[in-house]
C-alpha cells in the first residue's frame, strides 16, 4: 500500500473537511482538481474528507456512458477514489458519482444510480448510498429545468455507517428538503450527516443555509455539506457555500464561491450534552 501523504502532518480523528469544487465536463480536470483539494484537505489535519455531488462527472449526457463503465470491472471513479484514499490515509466521502447497476448488481436499464460511495483510509469501500429523491424541478436560471428522474433511478436504502469521526449519516443534495429521511437516519444512530450537493445558485440562495440549520438543529447532529460552487458552465451556475453545521445550527465554517476546503472538528461532547440538556428526541409525540 502507498504511504501516507505527508507523515508529519497531525491528524485529528474528528477533524471532517467538506471540498468545494467547480466541476466542468472534462473527468481529467476533474480528477486532478479532485486530487489537489484532497491533499489540501490531508495537509489540514482532517481524516475524513467529503467531496461535492457529481466531482467527477457533471454532464447529464455522459452519466450513461460513465454509469456503465463504473459497473464494470473499469470503473475509473471508483479506483480513483480507493488510491486517493490509500495514498493520503483519508477517508473519503465519494461525493456521487453514476453506477448503472443495484447495490445487489442488477443492471439499471437505461439509467444510472447517484452513487455515494466510502473509502476508508486502506482504500476499502466501506459504504454506498443511492440518492432516494431525485430533482425534478422548474428553476428560473439559464438551465431552466431539472429533470433528473430521465436519467436516474432512485435508491431506496438508508445508510449510516461508523467512521473515525462518529457514526455517519448519508443523504445527497436534494434529500435535504425530506426531513423525514433524517428522522431515520437519526434513528440509526447518526451523529453527523454529510450531504454532498450541487445546489443551483436560486434554490441555493433561497434555501441552503436554512434547511441544512433546520436538520441539524430538528435531529440535533453535525452536517458537513459540501457542494459544487461557481460558475460549471455557460448555462449552470452552482451555489457552492460549502459548510459545516454544528448541533445547534450554528455555521462554524464556510466557503461561499470557488474551489476549496473547510474543515472542523466534531466535538461529539457537544453534540451530546445538546442531546441531554433539551431532550427533544424523547419528547416527541407524533
Amino acid at each position: 500500500m502507498p504511504e501516507v501523504r505527508r507523515a508529519s502532518v497531525s491528524v485529528q480523528p474528528n477533524r471532517v473537511a467538506a471540498v468545494q469544487m467547480v466541476s466542468g465536463h472534462d473527468i481529467g480536470q476533474n480528477f486532478a482538481e479532485a486530487e489537489r483539494l484532497l491533499g489540501q484537505a490531508a495537509d489540514m489535519g482532517a481524516k475524513i474528507a467529503v467531496l461535492p455531488e457529481n466531482f467527477a462527472v457533471l454532464s447529464m449526457r455522459k452519466m450513461l456512458e460513465y454509469g456503465l463503465r463504473e459497473a464494470s470491472s473499469d470503473a475509473p471513479i471508483q479506483t480513483f477514489l480507493s488510491e486517493q484514499a490509500a495514498k493520503l490515509g483519508l477517508w473519503i466521502v465519494g461525493g456521487s458519482l453514476p453506477i448503472a447497476a443495484r447495490p445487489d448488481g442488477s443492471s439499471v436499464p437505461d439509467h444510472v444510480r447517484a452513487c455515494c460511495m466510502v473509502f476508508d483510509d486502506q482504500g476499502k469501500q466501506v459504504a454506498r448510498y443511492d440518492k432516494i429523491h431525485l430533482f425534478d424541478a422548474m428553476v428560473e436560471d439559464a438551465q431552466g429545468q431539472y429533470r433528473e428522474s430521465d436519467t436516474f433511478e432512485p435508491g431506496e436504502d438508508i445508510v449510516v455507517l461508523d467512521t473515525p469521526a462518529g457514526r455517519l449519516g448519508l443523504a445527497v443534495c436534494y434529500d435535504l428538503r425530506f426531513p423525514e429521511l433524517f428522522r431515520k437516519l437519526r434513528e440509526q444512530g447518526a451523529e453527523w450527516i454529510a450531504l454532498p450537493s450541487a445546489f443551483t445558485w436560486n434554490t441555493g440562495d433561497a434555501h441552503w443555509h436554512a434547511l441544512i440549520r433546520a436538520r441539524a438543529i430538528e435531529n440535533q447532529l453535525w452536517m458537513v455539506a459540501p457542494g459544487q460552487g461557481g460558475h460549471n458552465s455557460e448555462r449552470r451556475r452552482t451555489y457552492g457555500h460549502s459548510l459545516v453545521a454544528d448541533p445547534w445550527g450554528r455555521v462554524l465554517t464556510e466557503l461561499d464561491e470557488g474551489p476549496g476546503v473547510v474543515t472542523a472538528e466534531l466535538d461529539m461532547e457537544r453534540l451530546y450534552e445538546i442531546r441531554t440538556r433539551m431532550p427533544v428526541w424523547e419528547h416527541r409525540r407524533l
